[in-house]
């Protein structure tokens, strides 16, 4: 069987399990303003109008989980780009508006009027990206796939007048290609030396507390510094449709080690979580694997290896 033939079954049966497994991404930007005054913000499930950075814009018409849809609420998610395994590549791609052309007014959403996120259908390669305007409605990234396979591109986003949206579509990378396993649910990640601590349990259908506490070198971790206007930030996938959850901190004055967020995920399930936290002018992504629901194993309390055991971490693009 040739390589694009394994790639065009591996989609197929994608397709057929469409639903269950998840991966989560998070991005990298340059630091924000110090977090506002603490207050109790709850974060839901991405709809499909959330956007996934601000629950309060929503008014989603359904609950259809963000990022499963290319087209939503008069607005189509355009790649102009295709992707070569291994070839930096300057993706190009446009959101429409219910009038056909490229959306040119978006508002600053932490720090950003576009968020791009790319995670590969198995969730062990994750890019959370902050393109740039390249003029007339286009958004160019540099993107670096290093493996073939079948990704899921998500763009989060407000346009002016509207509501937010996160809208998903594919992105197919041609060649031999061979899915890895979701990793193993773990209650500790390590990654360049820091050591990322996660409490709390996802319940479906209610907002949980999730605490991620950071170490280095056996020590807390107490002057983490500001990223995308907050001491963390945190994204989640669901397994199997990669449905796109996006969550924020409660807001504190502490700079660590713990950063709190609220979340409420739609079902039962694995999820994969991505933080990203600032520290040493370096921002760091920590990966893991949650399952909600009851009737499944506990996460084990052994951290997860260097990046190799999840996502790829070293590819922050701003």
């Amino acid at each position: 069987m040739n390589a694009a033939t394994k790639l065009g079954a591996y989609v197929v049966g994608l397709a057929v399990v469409f639903g269950g497994a998840l991966g989560v991404g998070s991005a990298v930007g340059e630091a924000g303003p110090a977090p506002a005054e603490p207050r109790h913000e709850a974060a839901h499930a991405t709809p499909a109008g959330h956007g996934g950075h601000d629950a309060g814009a929503s008014s989603a018409p359904n609950d259809t989980p963000g990022g499963l849809q290319v087209s939503q609420n008069g607005y189509t998610l355009n790649p102009l780009t295709t992707v070569k395994a291994g070839e930096p590549t300057d993706f190009r791609f446009t959101v429409t508006g219910p009038d056909g052309e490229p959306v040119t007014d978006f508002q600053v959403q932490h720090d950003k009027k576009l968020h791009f996120i790319v995670v590969s259908r198995d969730l062990t390669t994750f890019r959370h990206l902050h393109p740039v305007e390249a003029g007339d409605g286009v958004w160019s990234v540099r993107l670096t796939l290093k493996d073939p396979g079948a990704y899921r591109a998500f763009a989060d986003f407000l346009p002016t007048g509207g509501t937010g949206l996160t809208l998903g579509t594919d992105l197919l990378v041609a060649g031999d290609y061979e899915p890895r396993a979701l990793p193993e649910a773990r209650s500790t990640a390590t990654v360049d030396g820091y050591t990322v601590s996660l409490a709390g349990n996802l319940i479906p259908g209610q907002a949980s507390k999730l605490t991620l506490s950071v170490s280095k070198d056996g020590e807390p971790v107490t002057d983490l510094q500001p990223y995308l206007g907050a001491y963390g930030h945190l994204v989640a996938l669901r397994a199997g449709d990669l449905a796109y959850l996006h969550v924020h901190p409660e807001d504190s004055d502490r700079a660590g080690p713990d950063i709190t967020f609220y979340a409420e995920v739609p079902s039962s399930g694995d999820y994969r979580l991505f933080l990203d936290f600032k520290h040493g002018d370096e921002v760091r992504t920590a990966d893991f694997t949650a399952r909600a629901g009851t009737g499944r194993p506990e996460p084990t309390t052994e951290p997860t290896t260097e990046p190799s055991a999840g996502p790829s971490h070293g590819d922050h693009t701003h």
